[in-house]
């Protein structure tokens, strides 16, 4: 069962995530119609903020006077979208600031306010995990496991258990990846080395991973995180 609080939050993380979807099938709507005359944009959302405007102010080639009209009035709705976003969000900082779980589990590096927030108003304290791996296992970030002819062989990750939570970790880890070159702390040489041997996907998994046990351990506990713990 879970408290009203958590299922506050809970709310605010489904309205979030509607919007962001939303925000997204508009951008690629976009894309979709520059590609049909010719033009091309990266693929990330800052990438697309750059080039319409860029475009919007050109009449050249097949991007006509209707097409850009079109553009423009996606990209109106875009930025309307991520005002609202903006909004939402300060209902989770809010429950951030409140949250004593939240802000320990925010410590731990790849985990912001929203992963916090979304992990702390699904699991509460996490007690009904028996350690790290199972809430990992439940999040799907633990390698399927494929036995023939008395042989074990590791695969891919599960992907089971809620995908939501599973994005927000990996995503935050592969911020932390993206940092991690050049310096000389544990984590960091642990992630190097890890990016050399396995990839940077499956590194980024790995990070997860650890993360995930990291915060069952915070919320089933009174102790306080340490890096250097947590780094090995």
């Amino acid at each position: 069962m879970k408290s009203v609080e958590q299922q506050d939050i809970q709310a605010v993380h489904r309205v979030r995530e509607l919007l962001v979807q939303q925000r997204t099938a508009l951008i690629n709507q976009a894309r979709g119609l520059l590609a049909e005359r010719g033009v091309s944009i990266a693929q990330t959302r800052q990438a697309f903020k750059r080039a319409v405007p860029q475009i919007v102010g050109s009449c050249e080639g097949e991007v006509t006077s209707v097409c850009q009209a079109m553009v423009l009035e996606i990209f109106q709705q875009i930025h309307a979208l991520e005002e609202r976003i903006k909004h939402v969000e300060t209902w989770l900082r809010s429950f951030m600031k409140r949250s004593a779980q939240c802000r320990k589990i925010a410590a731990v590096d790849g985990v912001g306010t929203i992963t916090a927030t979304a992990m702390v108003a699904s699991v509460g304290e996490a007690k009904e995990f028996k350690n790290g791996r199972h809430l990992s296992a439940w999040l799907g970030l633990v390698p399927r496991q494929h036995s023939s002819g008395g042989k074990s062989q590791l695969r891919g990750i599960s992907k089971r258990g809620d995908k939501y939570l599973r994005t927000l970790l990996i995503h935050g880890a592969r911020a932390v990846l993206r940092y991690a070159a050049g310096k000389t702390d544990a984590q960091s040489r642990w992630l190097q080395e890890l990016i050399a041997r396995r990839g940077y996907n499956r590194a980024a998994v790995a990070l997860a991973n650890k993360n995930a046990r990291v915060i069952q351990a915070l919320l089933s506990s009174d102790a306080p995180y340490r890096q250097s713990a947590a780094a090995h």
